[in-house]
């Protein structure tokens, strides 16, 4: 959708953004709009209310984020509000921005890439339920990343406020994949890219790694994350206790040219999580070719078609997750073409440029 199909005069949308270097999936998402054919349609304004670091850190970030988005209501006057959140302390972060909008009279779009839905809403008390439902019914229009997702959400809102948007791939060329596949088959190196945790299954590499290294033993495993220190003591621990150091490495968080690098480098990805929406990781690594071991929760079967680009299985069940690593690194001709299946589904049905006009038709929607 390009100018031709807009008003000549841009309309003018302010985003409510993470700081571009946050970890994690919203961040991953939100940095590919700067620079992109979404600014070249309309006149964004980017308000960030986030960012890493301590407790004191992250509640200066989201005051200074109110205080410059109040003058943005003043002087830019946006006709459209577009929010990132999450579940937990987003939840309450964002509810200054949605007021202070609406107070004016202004549509607002909640972009919603929530996971844990059981903690925030499931377990919820009936006061904190009715709370949810009576802040979710302020926003005009609710983006979720699945259509698992937005049966999910039917609780807390009605169907017809809710639109789909996958997130989004940015593919490497099959020239480009090609003359890695080789290498790639070679190194046998499987790569995890997320947080060290609980939810993305990290206490779970280790038996993952053992099952894996029990039928191949030349399969290297590099976790790139971090977690809270607890987590990530305990997961190293257990990982290092089942295989030789020299086979395993935690890189810590990896972004721009070391990312790349890993991606390119990798043989294949894998995913072990509890809960997820649509995982960036998973995007990231089919646009990179590679084929993917992963879990069927949230958004992640609309991803990896099973046993053709990757191979899923239930959560917590490192017995076929470490089989399905070792199997997919046995056998060349299978694993190239899991490699050609995985690159051509990220390109193909999660392009970048589609993503952007499923986002255009929503602002297009409210603004008329």
């Amino acid at each position: 959708m390009g100018m031709d199909t807009l008003d000549n005069k841009k309309k003018r949308i302010c985003m409510i953004v993470q700081q571009p270097d946050v970890q994690g999936g919203i961040a991953a998402v939100t940095s590919g709009y700067y620079g992109s054919a979404l600014e070249q349609d309309y006149d964004i304004r980017y308000v960030e209310s986030y960012c890493n670091g301590s407790k004191l850190k992250k509640l200066t970030k989201a005051l200074k984020g109110y205080a410059e988005f109040s003058k943005v209501l003043r002087e830019f006057k946006p006709e459209l509000v577009h929010m990132h959140t999450s579940f937990g302390a987003s939840f309450y972060r964002m509810q200054p921005f949605l007021f202070m909008a609406k107070k004016r009279g202004i549509p607002v779009v909640d972009h919603l890439h929530g996971a844990d839905f059981k903690s925030f809403y499931t377990e919820a008390s009936d006061k904190k339920k009715s709370t949810i439902k009576k802040i979710y019914g302020k926003f005009d229009r609710i983006i979720v990343l699945s259509e698992e997702w937005k049966t999910t959400m039917s609780e807390v809102v009605s169907v017809d406020k809710m639109t789909v948007i996958e997130n989004y791939s940015k593919p490497l060329k099959e020239d480009e994949v090609e003359p890695l596949v080789d290498k790639r088959f070679g190194d046998k190196k499987v790569l995890f890219l997320g947080e060290l945790g609980q939810r993305k299954g990290g206490y779970d590499f280790a038996d993952i790694v053992k099952e894996a290294q029990s039928t191949d033993p030349d399969i290297k495993f590099i976790f790139c994350g971090s977690g809270s220190e607890t987590d990530e003591k305990a997961i190293k621990e257990a990982v290092y206790e089942t295989s030789k150091r020299e086979k395993i490495s935690f890189p810590g968080w990896v972004r721009g040219a070391d990312k790349d690098k890993f991606l390119r480098e990798a043989a294949l990805f894998m995913l072990p999580s509890y809960q997820e929406g649509l995982p960036m990781s998973i995007l990231d690594a089919m646009g990179y070719g590679l084929p993917v071991v992963s879990t069927e929760v949230g958004g992640i079967p609309q991803l990896v078609d099973d046993g053709v680009s990757g191979k899923l299985s239930k959560a917590g069940d490192t017995k076929a997750i470490g089989s399905a690593i070792a199997d997919l690194l046995k056998d060349r001709s299978k694993y190239e073409a899991a490699s050609k299946a995985s690159l051509a589904i990220a390109r193909e049905r999660f392009g970048f440029d589609a993503h952007v006009e499923k986002l255009e038709r929503v602002y297009e929607e409210i603004l008329k």
